[in-house]
């Protein structure tokens, strides 16, 4: 029996905290005990909540110093102070204040694609422009511009049929991060969720043309958020691997002795969100160095850490310590994401809390 397909998780997700200083090329070094080069980084100010406290988004498809906010809806900038350059282990940042103030402390999230050529198009009516894909770990970032058919099939690289989608326009203001979730609804492919929002799942077809995505393709009908002729846009997509990533839902008890979520891995990163309007919520193994659920950081807003304990993240999944509606109600379907730290047994048999 395989327990998980990737006995290192480190080689394509890692979680870093650094302090900033200020200054010019700061190298932002990942953790881990595997060299790992992000080709999608997040970036948060931990402990400041001001408009230049947003989330900060990168990826190696749209290049360096472009920049995107998960908690807005504004298009994309370039600003050559922000994240200038992906590194072999890491990253680095100049001296923009939404990176790099000086005393204050930030948290990263970084996802390895890799493979740049060879992208699988058939069928497909919209290949992307740059890309960047692991078949592995299965996850693909793709920039593309829109061609503004209707039933327009674009590429996505993944590899797989896609558990997570999400699409945000890079040169139109005011679009949402749109979101699908194969778990959202019993049929995902006609609703959507937005991360930079607390709204609740919304029934169109105009972003997913009412369709399940293909392991070549998505399809998409002719709208600004996701296929405007001659906009662009940035697509991410993700598929579950065992061992190493889960995209599920599950009903909260709204409970302080809550449900427990089975992932069959050690989780690095949870982020939930209630399909019937709240805000999400994400949490991670690395900011306080234990356990990490007493530290929710909040996707749609510049909010700063919130303390109150509200998950306990274990060997194989996560589970509820905190009454709350938000992401334990009882009422109501959360959908999640997670990513691992250590499978819960590595393909030798070897549990994690044994290594």
């Amino acid at each position: 029996m395989a327990y998980t397909e990737i006995d290192d998780p480190e080689a394509f997700f890692q979680v870093v905290t650094y302090t900033g200083n200020g200054s010019d090329n700061k190298s932002v070094t990942l953790p881990g005990d595997t060299d790992m080069q992000p080709d999608w980084v997040w970036i948060k100010n931990r402990t400041e909540e001001t408009s230049d406290d947003s989330w900060n988004v990168f990826d190696s498809p749209r290049g360096v110093t472009k920049v995107m906010h998960i908690d807005t809806t504004d298009d994309e900038e370039t600003d050559a102070d922000t994240l200038d350059a992906f590194e072999s282990d890491g990253f680095r940042v100049d001296d923009d204040t939404a990176v790099n103030t000086n005393t204050e402390t930030y948290v990263a999230y970084c996802w390895k694609g890799g493979t740049t050529s060879g992208i699988d198009t058939t069928g497909a009516d919209i290949t992307p422009s740059a890309y960047s894909f692991n078949h592995t770990s299965r996850f693909s970032v793709a920039a593309y511009t829109g061609n503004g058919s209707s039933g327009a099939k674009i590429a996505h690289g993944l590899g797989a049929i896609p558990e997570l989608m999400m699409i945000k326009p890079r040169d139109r203001d005011g679009q949402a991060w749109v979101l699908y979730h194969h778990k959202n609804t019993a049929n995902p492919e006609t609703d959507y969720l937005a991360l930079d929002a607390t709204d609740a799942t919304a029934d169109a077809a105009w972003p997913w043309n009412d369709a399940a995505p293909t392991s070549v393709y998505l399809e998409t009908q002719t709208n600004n958020g996701t296929n405007a002729s001659g906009n662009t846009f940035v697509l991410y997509t993700f598929r579950g691997v065992k061992g190493f990533s889960k995209f599920g839902i599950y009903a909260g008890t709204n409970n302080v002795d809550g449900g427990f979520i089975h992932l069959g891995f050690k989780p690095a990163f949870v982020l939930t969100k209630k399909t019937s309007a709240a805000a999400p919520y994400l949490w991670d193994n690395t900011r306080i160095g234990f356990n990490g659920g007493t530290h929710a950081l909040f996707p749609h807003s510049t909010s700063e850490e919130n303390t109150t304990q509200r998950i306990d993240l274990l060997s194989n999944g996560f589970k509820f310590r905190h009454a709350d509606n938000d992401h334990n109600s009882t009422s109501a379907v959360h959908v999640y994401w997670a990513f691992a730290e250590a499978p819960f047994v590595n393909s030798k048999g070897v549990p994690c809390t044994a290594r």
